[in-house]
């Protein structure tokens, strides 16, 4: 669905668009701590059951050597309708409710989305870092905004995310900040993050599969 026909059907867009203006100045793209003493990293992966209308949001957590420690998902009516741009209001519910059944706190968290790379500054990826106030990286396979010089996405003469080839011969992704990271610091995690012969970072490769898994058991 696109914006004007959201707003035909009644949803106020422009409520919403100053919401996410708003939000996007408390996003922090500075290192909340040091990166390198991390030890659990979360992946969510969302996927949505078409028959009955419901989004699956799957949570895992992985120790520093990509080792699986904690795995939760959560289902949720789905009350918003897809409109590129305002994906947060559409998965939050099912993204939170599963976030609150972990066991192991993650110290950082990898979703596939975008976090500042979005047209008013505030991706799913820094929704949901300013909703739980913890680091997040946004890992995309495509842009939003933006042009490419080299490996930078430029919009309004700043960075905004970077362009990353991590498997030979592969499309590359593009990585932002969500939330409490640097842009640096989010490029190297992503790198770290990578278990050959995937291209996403390991976190996220693991909760498609817990996503996947349940709707086969469904």
């Amino acid at each position: 669905m696109l914006e004007k026909e959201a707003v035909e059907r009644g949803i106020d867009i422009e409520s919403l668009q100053d919401e996410q203006k708003k939000m996007s100045k408390f996003v922090s793209c500075k290192d909340a701590f040091d990166f390198a003493n991390a030890t659990r990293f979360a992946g969510i992966d969302i996927q949505f059951l078409e028959k009955s209308r419901e989004i699956l949001a799957a949570i895992v957590v992985l120790d520093e050597n990509m080792e699986l420690v904690d795995s939760k998902y959560a289902i949720k009516s789905v009350r918003f309708p897809y409109i590129p741009g305002y994906r947060a209001y559409r998965e939050m519910p099912a993204i939170l409710a599963v976030y609150d059944k972990l066991e192991e706190i993650p110290d950082i968290i990898f979703i596939e989305a975008h976090g500042i790379a979005h047209p008013r500054g505030l991706g799913l990826a820094s929704h949901l870092g300013i909703s739980l106030n913890k680091p997040v990286i946004g890992v995309t396979k495509n842009i939003l905004i933006g042009e490419e010089k080299g490996d930078d996405i430029i919009f309004n003469k700043k960075v905004i995310a970077k362009k990353l080839v991590t498997k030979k011969g592969a499309n590359p992704i593009f990585v932002s900040i969500g939330n409490m990271i640097s842009l640096k610091t989010s490029v190297e995690l992503v790198k770290k993050c990578i278990v050959e012969p995937h291209k996403l970072p390991e976190p996220l490769m693991q909760a498609r599969k817990t996503a996947e898994r349940i709707r086969k058991e469904m």
